[in-house]
């Protein structure tokens, strides 16, 4: 049976250049059956037929003098879109950063005074930043996680573990559904550590659907993790929940 590299493939399928093909597997928005295509130059049989999750716009939810507000898609990474509204000439720069995973609440801000303060609201632990996520696992009560992160970057990216020479975090979380063998939950977070969520729920037992990276088991076309609300000085923003996190 003959083999091609799954971009080309993709490519070929769905009349798009080969670059734009790297780009959807890289996004993680790319399956064969009920399998993420992880590596873009990975060979797959020539008859394999591929399906491409349709990613949703980055949606603006507000605007002042002071910052933006948007609602991120999952799959792109926070300087990207960064980048698209420097494109657009719109002298932003990110206040924080979700995963390329993680979708939800994202605020870039527009002036440096402005920035400065609100640096240090996170700083001083004064800004409420709730997610939600799905889980593996029943979990029927609330938990507090707190337990130092330590933060590894190689070359295939960061990536965090629970270590006595990381820096404090702390994740409270607490169930609000359960369907079979998988949770739905609440999530504060002070702190903001890479990965933190997903390494503190993966530290407990309970790691977030589709999150191969810190040991998922059960195959989800995204990472289940979603940044729902922040609330900063007097602003307070929300996004609305995926289809997919109410019909878990």
């Amino acid at each position: 049976m003959a083999e091609d590299k799954a971009y080309k493939l993709l490519a070929k399928q769905e009349f798009i250049s080969n670059s734009k093909a790297k780009d959807l597997i890289d996004r993680g928005l790319v399956f064969i059956g009920d399998k993420k295509v992880k590596i873009a130059r990975g060979v797959v049989n020539d008859n394999s037929r591929f399906k491409v999750i349709k990613q949703s716009n980055i949606k603006t939810i507000f605007e002042d003098e002071n910052l933006i507000a948007v609602d991120k898609p999952f799959g792109i990474l926070s300087e990207e879109i960064e980048k698209t509204f420097k494109e657009k000439n719109r002298e932003t720069r990110l206040l924080h950063r979700l995963d390329k995973e993680t979708s939800g609440i994202l605020i870039l801000v527009k002036n440096d005074e402005f920035r400065e303060k609100a640096i240090n609201e996170f700083k001083e632990k004064r800004v409420y930043k709730e997610y939600i996520a799905v889980v593996e696992g029943v979990v029927v009560e609330p938990i507090s996680i707190d337990k130092p992160i330590l933060t590894v970057k190689g070359k295939g990216g960061a990536k965090s573990v629970i270590s006595k020479d990381g820096k404090e975090a702390l994740t409270e979380i607490e169930p609000v559904g359960i369907i079979g063998k998988r949770s739905k939950l609440k999530i504060i977070i002070q702190t903001g550590r890479t990965h933190q969520i997903r390494i503190h729920l993966k530290s407990i037992g309970y790691p977030i659907l589709g999150d191969e990276l810190y040991g998922a088991q059960m195959r989800s076309k995204r990472v289940m993790l979603h940044s729902k609300k922040i609330k900063l000085f007097d602003y307070e923003f929300e996004s609305k929940e995926p289809k997919e996190f109410i019909d878990f």
